[in-house]
């Protein structure tokens, strides 16, 4: 008969190793929760933006401070914090997980990067939650709800057309017909049924050959004459002299019985150094061009140009295949890059005018510099590819006058393109001219309005706003919002814009695509509307901004 006492010391004992290895199935659950909620800010390595996102990889205050840390999760934080021995003073909205869900995030954070380990259970989130800001997972979902429609333009209705159920990226389609296409963060493509309000999902992200093992992210997306899908991606490979991002395009080969593109098919394969930090933007927009080549926008491995510190990322600044605008034939079976624009440090999206000329929107570093609108010339036969500026020179301010400390110095020289200049009324609070909009406002969608629109928006750009992750102080929230940017070219080749919104508030604009004469789908990447209410993350919805019948 086992004595009473060794019951009693294996129970605890059980207890205890319980606490100290959580269960695979929560490490793995977490690891998944992480990348879709959390590695925006604190990067898929968890080694966040210095002074900016702290560091969740050997932090000494996941250590000290379990319970806040746990809290964070459930009401955000927004106080100053000292983590490795340095300040930060960003703000952490609330993540919308339930309990069990929180749990197995803090148990793969815990147990990753040399943290001390250790086990959450829902039941101690559900304690700290009833002490917290939203004291029931139902309050703290009743705040990241839907919002209301924002008023709509004069000329202009607006619906919702569908609720997604997981985050997407971009939206495409032939622009005639009723079929769109979603593009899922993860790879994974739907079809958006306008009649219907429905969408149907064609493929995942299993069904992309040839990948290589490590983190996805899908950030390009076109639908080309061909009828077929044309997608980028970006993956972190790890095993190498250097951590690598490999680039690639795939292309759909079938198509369905419904006439849906299917089946895709690496195209085109490239790679570098990963990013330094969390500046990986890798290569995102991807659109065919007036001439019939595709055009790919490369952004940069860098915030400002850093050499960084970590020798497995590579400590050579960029490269020539970053912070750079690509040019490739989409008829070649080895395609190879032509490089048409330097100096770009991360065009999420680009688009033509009724000329033909090619313009850009670009997110601008952590220093306060504004976000970019440039305007592209390719480059002649024999000549070199112009220089917008990155990371020598940032908006209006001369090179000289160096926005860091580790601001490289320019190359003899080099001569650097303006970007287009601000006159207002909108997108930039500051001092006009401005170039082009405010800092940290992430300008995401690009479409030009021809004459289908009202007489008072034609000929101009809207461009969607993703909205700021990072607060600069004083100011207030930028972004989250459709501008109406008209530029003008002036007598001495430099560029400048009235700039007006359009359509505002909105929840995170990503994409912005033209879906069919004077109709304008508009992605909302998630559901919150500003940035100073602490709410968390949840999948948003697309909406269609039309022009009433009988507007012209």
């Amino acid at each position: 008969m086992t004595p009473r006492w060794l019951w009693l010391l294996l129970a605890v004992c059980g207890t205890w190793c319980r606490a100290d290895s959580p269960p695979a199935d929560s490490l793995n659950r977490g690891r998944i929760l992480y990348l879709a909620n959390c590695s925006m800010c604190h990067q898929v390595t968890g080694r966040g933006v210095p002074g900016t996102y702290p560091p969740l990889a050997g932090s000494d205050f996941l250590k000290d401070h379990r319970s806040e840390s746990i809290r964070a999760l459930l009401e955000g934080l927004n106080r100053e914090i000292t983590v490795n021995g340095q300040k930060y003073r960003g703000q952490m909205p609330a993540v919308v997980l339930n309990d069990t869900q929180v749990a197995d995030v803090m148990n793969f954070v815990l147990n990753s990067w040399n943290n001390p380990g250790g086990v959450v259970t829902p039941e101690e989130v559900k304690q700290l939650r009833s002490r917290s800001a939203f004291p029931t997972f139902e309050a703290l979902s009743a705040a990241n709800a839907y919002k209301p429609l924002p008023p709509a333009p004069e000329g202009f209705q607006l619906r919702e057309l569908v609720r997604l159920t997981e985050f997407a990226t971009r939206l495409t389609g032939d622009g005639r017909s009723d079929r769109i296409y979603v593009l899922g963060q993860g790879g994974s493509v739907s079809r958006l049924d306008l009649n219907l309000r429905k969408l149907t999902p064609l493929f995942s992200a299993a069904d992309y050959p040839d990948l290589a093992s490590g983190d996805v992210g899908t950030l390009g997306f076109t639908l080309g004459p061909d009828q077929h899908l044309w997608i980028t991606m970006n993956q972190r490979v790890e095993g190498g002299p250097l951590v690598s991002n490999v680039v690639s395009i795939y292309r759909t080969s079938a198509h369905s019985t419904n006439r849906d593109p299917i089946a895709p098919r690496l195209w085109f394969r490239t790679s570098y150094p990963y990013g330094i930090g969390p500046y990986n933007h890798g290569i995102s927009e991807i659109r065919f061009g007036p001439d019939g080549l595709l055009y790919v926008s490369s952004g940069s491995r860098t915030d400002g140009g850093e050499r960084g510190t970590d020798p497995n990322l590579g400590t050579m600044g960029e490269t020539e295949l970053t912070a750079a605008l690509w040019r490739l034939d989409p008829k070649s079976s080895q395609p190879t890059i032509e490089v048409i624009a330097r100096g770009i440090r991360n065009a999420y999206s680009f688009n033509w005018d009724r000329a033909g000329r090619l313009f850009t929107v670009s997110n601008g570093p952590d220093a306060h510099a504004g976000e970019e609108m440039d305007v592209i010339l390719p480059p002649e036969p024999g000549q070199p590819p112009r220089h917008h500026g990155f990371p020598y020179q940032l908006g209006l301010r001369p090179a000289a006058e160096k926005w860091y400390p580790h601001t490289p110095d320019a190359p003899a020289g080099l001569s650097f393109v303006q970007p287009v200049a601000n006159l207002g009324p909108d997108g930039w609070a500051g001092t006009k001219p401005g170039s082009t909009f405010d800092p940290h406002s992430s300008p995401a969608g690009l479409v030009w309005l021809g004459d289908e629109f009202p007489e008072w928006a034609r000929q101009s750009f809207v461009v969607g706003r993703f909205g700021n992750l990072i607060k600069t102080d004083g100011a207030a929230d930028a972004g989250f919002d459709l501008l109406l940017v008209r530029p003008q070219a002036r007598p001495d080749g430099t560029w400048e814009a009235t700039v007006k919104t359009l359509l505002a508030p909105l929840a995170r604009p990503l994409d912005v695509y033209q879906s069919g004469p004077g109709k304008l789908l508009v992605l909302e990447y998630t559901r919150p509307t500003n940035f100073k209410d602490q709410v968390g993350w949840l999948p948003g919805r697309i909406l269609e901004l039309s022009v009433r019948p009988s507007t012209k």
